[in-house]
């Protein structure tokens, strides 16, 4: 899918002492809004439902590439899904011995839970084994994986994982000529910009732990090498990313993170045919982890030799940094980033009763430049499920933060699986214990996805009434994402700064604003309350004239999400009175 080009016009208006922004555009080609439905592989196949605590594969079992069957894409398609992020694809450290098939054993010490952390990358060029029917036809069996994601009319996203690799990596199968990352590096030196990693000679790799685990001899690293999480020190804690290695693009950290780019280093070489490897596997988009750890100028370098043979591959930065995000886009050639610091954090607080709904109207205009650029969540690998005791409790009350995501801006949306569902991940499934969080270092089934795929039939016979009718409310939300032009490729108009708290509206737990194209106008309100609420919704005069709209004093509006009408004013001399449930939210369409 080709970026979007667009003229923007900014208009400003003040009032009530409050800033609001609006822009209008003039489309030079048609937009679409992707939706990215992320899975982590392993565990959306898995049937077993033993789910012992820290078991081994050969027990708990371990979902593969085959569960994503024509069926199984079609009802993620039927969500509203255009992209499917297909998390854990490239071959990890595991504890799971592979060695029968010419896969080296990992030591245990260096491997996170039983399954292993897919952000621990063992071998670049290679598939991960867990997810394969057959180990030895796995490269083939993730090439059907792709060619039956784009017959569902999906996209297929896969983890580019730029900053660190396993304590053991080597690649036993990366094309010929391809020479393995360190196998050349001077490890005499702690710094040397035609290394791979990062070296402290002389020293062996400590930690306050123990690196014998169940093995029979410890693990031994020397000379020791920079833990992932930019640890610049032969010593790593438990609670370091300790499995992994810092690779080396040409920073020079402990000497004033100098820069040695010229000429280009060997490490932005390897990882440019790195991508252009899975590119040619027909992988439509990257998501690229911990991106604001690898240095801009890598990402400009990389980004621009891999389009000139992928013109329409994107690339989606992970990233937490705002003082970056401008950067990563104009020098990284990133076409998404995170929304996370800004759009998450402030929904999460807003769900969770910690911040007012007026706050989100910041989150925007932090962002309004590259707003288009943001991509919004509310769930993924890293955060808490919506559901669990450590978020909201209850699925239910993610439905307004969710509206709010999908529909704020013309940039992508993600939810991760289950989570239409509402999943709690509330089990103590091993290493990642009982945190909110469905693991991605164990081997586990996924209560709600195995209940939901029903052996692949995905008939909803499991699914209690209440999933049933949140997975039609994420279903119906994610497909207005493509449907309307309004929220797809139309102006957004914050209404806030005419809606001060009033007897009928309350900043704290309402969210009010417009998405338009052409004569078409949606008017969204969230309700974050546990009650249901009648709001009189101000309309600002400045509405009318920026879009030449008409007065009318009386108009008769769908919403969008329930098919319900509601009979509204839709002018600027009175509020306009609507019906909204509680935490949720409507979409009123007005023509």
């Amino acid at each position: 899918m080709k970026r979007n080009t667009f003229i923007r016009t900014a208009c400003v208006g003040l009032l009530l002492g409050l800033t609001q922004a609006c822009s209008t555009y003039t489309h030079m080609e048609e937009m679409q809004k992707p939706v990215v439905y992320q899975v982590f592989t392993r565990l959306f196949g898995s049937d077993a439902n033993v789910n012992q605590h820290d078991g081994s594969r050969a027990v708990n079992g371990c979902g593969t590439m085959a569960a994503f069957t024509p069926q199984a894409l079609a009802e993620i398609k039927k969500l509203g899904a255009t992209h499917v992020w297909y998390t854990g694809i490239i071959e990890h450290a595991t504890q799971t011995d592979y060695s029968a098939y010419g896969i080296a054993r990992d030591h245990h010490a260096v491997v996170k839970g039983k399954a292993g952390s897919a952000y621990a990358i063992k071998d670049y060029y290679d598939v991960d084994p867990d997810v394969a029917t057959s180990v030895p036809a796995r490269m083939h069996e993730f090439e059907e994986l792709v060619a039956r994601t784009h017959q569902a009319g999906l996209k297929v996203v896969i983890d580019f994982v730029p900053n660190h690799v396993a304590r053991q990596y080597h690649s036993d199968v990366c094309p010929e000529g391809v020479e393995d990352l360190g196998a050349k590096d001077d490890t005499t030196q702690h710094f040397s910009p035609s290394n791979n990693f990062y070296y402290f000679p002389g020293e062996q790799l400590h930690t306050d732990f123990d690196l014998q685990a169940d093995e029979p001899q410890p693990y031994f690293e020397q000379p020791a090498r920079a833990t992932g999480n930019d640890v610049f020190s032969s010593f790593a804690k438990h609670d370091d990313w300790y499995e992994t290695v810092k690779l080396n693009y040409g920073v020079d950290y402990l000497a004033g993170r100098t820069t040695h780019f010229d000429p280009v280093p060997s490490t932005w070489e390897k990882m440019t045919a790195i991508l252009l490897f899975w590119a040619s596997k027909g992988v439509d988009a990257f998501r690229c982890d911990m991106a604001e750890m690898v240095p801009a100028e890598f990402w400009g370098y990389a980004t621009k030799r891999v389009r000139q043979q992928y013109p329409d591959i994107q690339f989606i930065a992970e990233i937490y940094g705002p003082d970056s995000y401008r950067r990563y886009i104009s020098e990284g050639g990133f076409d998404y980033l995170y929304d996370k610091v800004g759009l998450y954090d402030t929904l999460r607080a807003v769900t969770c009763g910690y911040a007012n709904a007026d706050a989100i109207t910041h989150c925007w205009q932090a962002v309004d430049d590259i707003r288009d650029h943001m991509l919004s969540f509310l769930e993924n690998h890293d955060e808490q499920r919506i559901a669990s005791d450590y978020f909201a409790g209850s699925a239910e009350k993610g439905r307004p933060a969710m509206i709010v995501a999908a529909t704020i801006s013309r940039g992508p949306v993600m939810i991760y699986f289950g989570q239409e569902l509402g999943e709690r991940a509330m089990d103590d499934e091993g290493f990642s214990g009982r945190d909110g969080r469905t693991t991605i270092f164990d081997y586990w089934t996924v209560n709600s996805i195995y209940r939901w795929r029903n052996g692949g039939t995905f008939d909803g016979r499991k699914l209690t009434p209440q999933e049933v009718e949140l997975q039609s409310f994420y279903s119906t939300l994610l497909n207005l994402c493509s449907k309307e032009k309004a929220i797809r490729e139309g102006d957004f108009y914050d209404l806030m700064y005419a809606n001060p708290k009033s007897d009928s509206f309350n900043p704290r737990t309402n969210y009010a604003y417009l998405r338009r194209a052409g004569e078409e106008v949606l008017l969204c309100v969230t309700n974050f309350d546990s009650e249901d609420a009648v709001l009189d919704v101000n309309i600002p005069a400045h509405v009318f004239e920026l879009y030449q709209l008409r007065n009318q004093q009386k108009v008769t509006a769908t919403d969008l999400l329930s098919g319900t009408k509601q009979t509204i004013r839709f002018c600027a001399d009175q509020p306009s009175q609507v019906k909204v449930p509680a935490n949720s939210g409507v979409i009123l369409k007005i023509k």
